[in-house]
């Protein structure tokens, strides 16, 4: 511990497991980085003591699930995705039951126990393409949770089907949606939500559907893309505002936050470094006191920056993820089964453990 650390309260506050100011992160975002990742540690290791029956810093889990983009098509065009596609592209798409059960029946087959629906705002697809989907998939593969739709596809479901927002999540529920991701969260910060999408919902719609979710039930996970053209300041103010919906519902299972991949984008934007990403990772695991989980990003810095982030707060290794097409549309393309993540895990000193959608052990 630097001189810096013990000599000023906030590194008494970081030791003692207390809540820090924004001030205060500006304060610790200067530390060296080998510093601020073992504050960030210890405070792991204090969110984690009294998780699976006193083992929980021993234990780092992964969820075994997979990614079905059921469309590319979308009509917000935002700055930062090589993803989206229009009608008039001849490689967009609408994926069929037919072509979903395919994709579902493999996820089976490894013992998979999540399926991340997410896709592009189609302007034409109605409720019922929706409900179907949902009740088909829980119909036919009860085991596997649908962990789908973020908020800006919500906020969308509610303008195209012209209904307040909180009936289509309880329609949603109803069918048997089980989740909500974090996507489309980016930087919760108007400012920046206008200059790298602004079609896109923005930072309180975001929020209110999270809140929405959470008062019917639901949990839901909570991220951050960074590294474009945003501020540390507008960092901050992303993390204090998830901080304070966290307060609010306690309804966020996981924070994961990856960097902005620049390749086929229209943004341009210098490559953040995997310096960067543990140093924000860092900081959020201290800051977010009040979320017991951090997962590390593996699928956009590499299977060993994403076994460091172990050290730096993160206490989940993410997903198998048997398919990803977003990230990999802007060139960065990493593949690991789960052989692959419990061996990097055992590598890091930790004990690898399958896990639900909402954290409870498998195994």
């Amino acid at each position: 511990m630097s001189a810096l650390m013990e000599e000023t309260a906030v590194g008494d506050r970081v030791l003692e497991g207390g809540r820090i100011s924004r001030e205060e992160a500006r304060e610790l975002y200067r530390l060296p980085l080998q510093e601020l990742g073992a504050l960030a540690d210890h405070r792991r290791n204090l969110a984690k003591q009294n998780a699976y029956d006193g083992r929980g810093s021993e234990v780092v889990t992964y969820i075994v699930d997979r990614n079905i983009n059921y469309t590319n098509v979308c009509n917000v065009y935002c700055k930062f995705c090589a993803f989206y596609r229009t009608e008039k592209d001849d490689d967009h798409y609408v994926l069929s039951l037919e072509e979903i059960d395919q994709k579902l029946d493999e996820l089976s087959a490894e013992g998979g126990v999540q399926v991340l629906l997410q896709g592009g705002h189609h302007p034409k697809l109605g409720l019922d393409f929706y409900l179907n989907m949902i009740s088909h998939i829980r119909g036919k593969y009860p085991q596997i949770n649908v962990h789908g739709f973020s908020p800006p596809e919500f906020n969308h479901f509610s303008q195209v089907f012209g209904m307040p927002l909180r009936e289509v999540i309880e329609k949603f529920i109803a069918a048997g949606l089980g989740s909500i991701p974090g996507g489309g969260g980016e930087i919760l910060v108007d400012e920046v939500r206008n200059r790298i999408a602004p079609l896109k919902c923005n930072s309180d719609q975001w929020l209110e559907v999270m809140r929405i979710g959470h008062e019917l039930g639901l949990r839901s996970s909570a991220t951050m893309m960074f590294g474009h053209v945003e501020t540390l300041d507008d960092r901050l103010e992303h993390l204090q505002r998830l901080r304070d919906a966290q307060d609010e519902t306690g309804g966020y299972t996981a924070f994961i936050c990856w960097t902005f991949q620049p390749e086929n984008t229209r943004l341009r934007a210098e490559t953040v470094t995997s310096s960067e990403y543990l140093r924000m990772q860092a900081l959020a695991r201290i800051f977010l006191d009040n979320f017991e989980n951090l997962q590390s990003s593996w699928v956009t810095q590499g299977p060993k920056i994403g076994q460091i982030a172990l050290k730096y707060g993160a206490n989940d290794f993410g997903s198998v993820m048997m398919e990803e097409n977003v990230v990999s549309s802007a060139g960065t393309t990493f593949r690991l089964n789960a052989r692959d993540i419990e061996r990097l895990i055992r590598e890091a000193g930790y004990d690898p453990r399958r896990r639900s959608t909402w954290y409870q052990l498998l195994n």
